[in-house]
């Protein structure tokens, strides 16, 4: 038995051979695979560091032309970060730390010059110093604009038909609601009928709601109407623009207006809408600032208790004059037995016949001029009060810092330019950023800034601006 060969004969093994010389010589194959090769990457740390210095030059040179420029859009967002920060007790360093000190001094300098504007402004009505000063008991202001009245005489009575009596509800209607545009008016009851079902005196309209879109009413200013209440007499209108949106409340009676406090005012506060629902009221907004500090000293947690400044309510004065901080120069907005809106620095005795009052800053309108200001032009939500011409309060707020909506607020210049649409002769800006709100007939109608309590009234606050329904008899 022959040996067996493992890997062939001697004949099979030079045809091997012989192949593997031809494979050897011959090209290979364009589709053949290539062996992968690893090449180690050669570092450049010299690159790498140019790379990052280049870099840290731009933001060099940026943050230098943002702070120097005097490029009219970045001064101006450069003055409203300023403003911002040191108008806030906790984020005073954003300015101070983060850009030069004569960046700084240079926007408190037209703060400065702002609050100078206003030294000797206070309001008078036109009223003399001898009006002032007479020792005649005050009479509270008589109206403009009357409450509807559909009483007529016995004679009357006997002569005029149901719909003589319609048509005489309707003139009272629209010259209480003198801002109302009435083809667009005229076209919603006809449309809706139903609001007539208890007369023109009871016409009780509310889309204000911040899941409502509003009424197709509009006032000849060109604003949507969100609600009117005649009995109430009471009308809310949507005001908005570049950045901002909100909601002017119209009331028409100045002696239902009071400065109603929390019931833990100096130790905590309450949502606007609490206090008008414990105060018999029908609209609210924000009135005094406070003290925003807890009780370990952190800003910014303040429960809403500690007033910052002097107020009055219902003729019972408490807080403290805020005088000492030149960053907080207030002034004092005090409502009087006539039912009308003065405004004087805080440095000035409180009027014998002042009835209600708050401090904050700064005042917008007096004795019907607009104090327009460069200073005043961060973009905030904002909440003012102002009276016009014929008497009406007038109560602005406006939401901001909704910045995923483009919502950011807006300047006290542009409120003001709102409440003289109005006639607005006396307007202060009040306490406004994340506290901020309006609450109308159990419902708020302005978002919060603050996402987590955007729709519910925002923060606590140590007192309200309340109107006051009209007690049942």
């Amino acid at each position: 038995m022959s040996q067996m060969k493992l890997f062939g004969n001697s004949r099979s093994a030079t045809r091997v051979a012989g192949r593997r010389k031809a494979s050897e010589n011959t090209p290979q194959s364009v589709d053949a695979p290539k062996q992968n090769v690893k090449k180690q990457k050669v570092k450049k740390p010299l690159k790498v560091l140019a790379i990052w210095l280049s870099v840290i030059l731009c933001l060099e040179g940026l943050y230098f032309f943002c702070c120097y420029t005097q490029n009219a859009f970045v001064a101006k967002w450069r003055t409203i970060y300023v403003q911002t920060a040191m108008s806030t007790m906790r984020h005073q360093w954003m300015a101070t730390y983060l850009l030069p000190e004569s960046v700084v001094n240079e926007v408190m300098q037209k703060r400065a010059e702002a609050n100078e504007m206003l030294a000797d402004k206070e309001s008078s009505w036109g009223k003399t110093e001898t009006d002032a000063s007479s020792t005649e008991p005050v009479q509270p202001a008589e109206p403009a604009v009357k409450p509807i009245d559909t009483t007529v005489t016995e004679m009357e009575t006997e002569t005029m038909t149901p719909e003589d009596e319609q048509a005489l509800a309707r003139d009272a209607f629209y010259e209480l609601f003198w801002e109302l545009d009435q083809t667009t008016m005229e076209a919603y009851v006809e449309e809706n009928p139903s609001v007539l079902d208890n007369g023109w005196e009871n016409i009780n309209i509310n889309e204000a709601g911040l899941e409502d879109k509003g009424t197709s009413i509009m006032t000849t200013m060109g604003e949507q109407v969100l609600a009117i209440n005649a009995k109430e007499e009471i009308m809310l209108v949507r005001v908005e623009g570049s950045g901002y949106r909100g909601v002017l409340a119209i009331a028409k009676d100045p002696a239902r207006l009071n400065v109603e406090n929390s019931s833990g005012v100096g130790q905590f506060g309450q949502l606007t809408g609490t206090i008008a629902e414990a105060h018999n009221g029908i609209l609210a907004t924000t009135c005094s600032g406070f003290i925003d500090i807890d009780n370990q000293g952190n800003w910014g947690n303040g429960n809403g208790g500690l007033i910052a400044g002097y107020a009055m309510s219902n003729g019972h004065g408490y807080g403290t004059h805020y005088v000492s901080n030149p960053n907080f120069q207030y002034y004092r907005l005090e409502i009087h037995t006539d039912n009308l809106i003065y405004i004087k620095k805080v440095d000035k005795e409180v009027s014998e016949d002042c009835r209600d009052a708050t401090e904050f800053q700064p005042p917008i309108i007096i004795d019907g001029e607009v104090l327009e200001s460069d200073y005043w032009v961060e973009l905030n939500p904002r909440v003012c009060i102002g009276q016009s011409d014929k008497y009406e309060m007038l109560l602005l707020a406006i939401e901001g810092r909704i910045y995923t909506e483009g919502i950011l607020g807006t300047d006290v210049n542009e409120c003001a330019k709102i409440l003289q649409r109005h006639n607005a002769v006396q307007a202060m800006n009040v306490d406004g950023g994340t506290s901020a709100m309006m609450w109308y007939d159990g419902e708020y109608v302005i978002r919060g800034s603050n996402p987590q309590t955007r729709y519910t009234g925002s923060r606590p606050v140590p007192n309200a601006f309340v109107y006051h329904r009209i007690e049942e008899e």
